[in-house]
């Protein structure tokens, strides 16, 4: 197994990183080496899909839905590596919302995304991935706990499908919320950050009018975080309680998870 300690630079893969090292609230650390998290991988150059394969991935979780991967296209192939699609979203789900994004005149995006829409559609999302998608991310943790490691979580950006899979891992690590939001946050950061593509014949393509529109789309934000935190509280009471009765994980798997992801 190779631990990269120093972040790479990949040409056709956004958002890749190392999840290791977030600090759990009894003292310990998550391993490095064992958990990565990137957007999509369908366009990685050769030099990319070297990396990668260096990694030593067992398995490469999907969060995708078909519309996305036929607008993408498949994952690379990695020899050796299991892809696992486990799609976090339907692909009817906001199809016509977001053909008007990336194609839409002003007054469509002003209608559709003004006066806080687009960041409250936002928490929404967050809100549904939490309550409705418990069986994936019970599956996704019960396969992390049982060896599917070193493991790498995409969706598209890589920021909020996977952005919220990773946060649920690091909750069932028992790493501290801080360090959670931390992570999350990186999609932000200049070198994560997901590029924004309208159409060629979109009025105003990306003009400042739009940009400041559709930004809260294409960025995380603590609030939509915060939304899928308040939606545990509310559901469930707590996050033992959800990850236990909501995504179905045993004690047994919890402390097995731990054993494997935690520092001594």
């Amino acid at each position: 197994m190779t631990s990269e300690t120093v972040e790479p630079v990949l040409t056709g893969v956004r958002n890749f990183r190392d999840v290791g090292g977030a600090p759990t609230v009894d003292g310990r650390r998550v391993r490095r080496g064992l958990l990565y998290r990137s957007g999509h991988l369908a366009h990685a150059t050769e030099e990319d899909a070297a990396f990668l394969s260096r990694l030593g991935l067992h398995t490469v979780f999907d969060f995708r839905n078909s519309a996305d991967q036929a607008l993408e296209g498949p994952d690379v192939e990695l020899p050796g590596v299991r892809n696992l699609n486990i799609p976090l979203s339907d692909p009817a789900e906001g199809a016509e919302f977001w053909t008007m994004v990336r194609e839409g005149d002003l007054a469509q995006l002003r209608a559709a995304l003004g006066d806080g829409q687009a960041a409250g559609r936002m928490v929404a999302t967050y809100r549904l991935m939490v309550a409705e998608r418990t069986a994936e991310h019970g599956r996704v943790l019960r396969e992390l706990a049982l060896g599917s490691v070193p493991a790498l979580m995409h969706c598209a950006a890589g920021k909020d499908r996977a952005g919220l899979s990773v946060a649920v891992t690091l909750l069932a690590l028992g790493v501290e919320r801080d360090a959670i939001e931390a992570d999350y946050l990186e999609s932000n950061s200049p070198q994560h950050r997901y590029r924004i593509h309208r159409s060629p014949d979109a009025a105003e393509g990306l003009s400042p009018e739009v940009m400041e529109l559709i930004g809260p789309l294409f960025e995380v934000r603590p609030a939509y975080l915060h939304a899928a935190f308040d939606t545990i509280e509310r559901t469930w009471g707590g996050t033992d309680t959800y990850l236990t009765e909501g995504l179905g994980l045993t004690p047994e798997l919890r402390e097995r998870l731990r054993d494997r992801f935690l520092e001594s």
